[in-house]
């Protein structure tokens, strides 16, 4: 029975394990924009803010891109 307890632990641990890898994730779009020669990646950090080309804003991702369309960006096919 013990044996049958420990099992159901292990199992357990390791789907909360397993499932808590996946919350770091991020998706990204590509951008361009007159005022820049190159386009450059925009993402959506865990934390929910952009970052540009691997840099943290501290802006929240969805006022970053509304801020580079206002300002004449293309964005994701947008």
């Amino acid at each position: 029975m013990f044996k049958r307890i420990g099992f159901i632990i292990s199992v357990l641990g390791c789907i909360t394990l397993a499932s808590c890898g996946s919350d770091d994730s991020r998706s990204c779009t590509t951008c361009t924009s007159d005022q820049s020669p190159t386009a450059f990646e925009v993402c959506q950090e865990s934390s929910g803010n952009a970052s540009v080309n691997g840099e943290n804003t501290g802006t929240p991702y969805d006022a970053y891109i509304s801020g580079l369309q206002d300002a004449g960006a293309t964005c994701g096919g947008s």
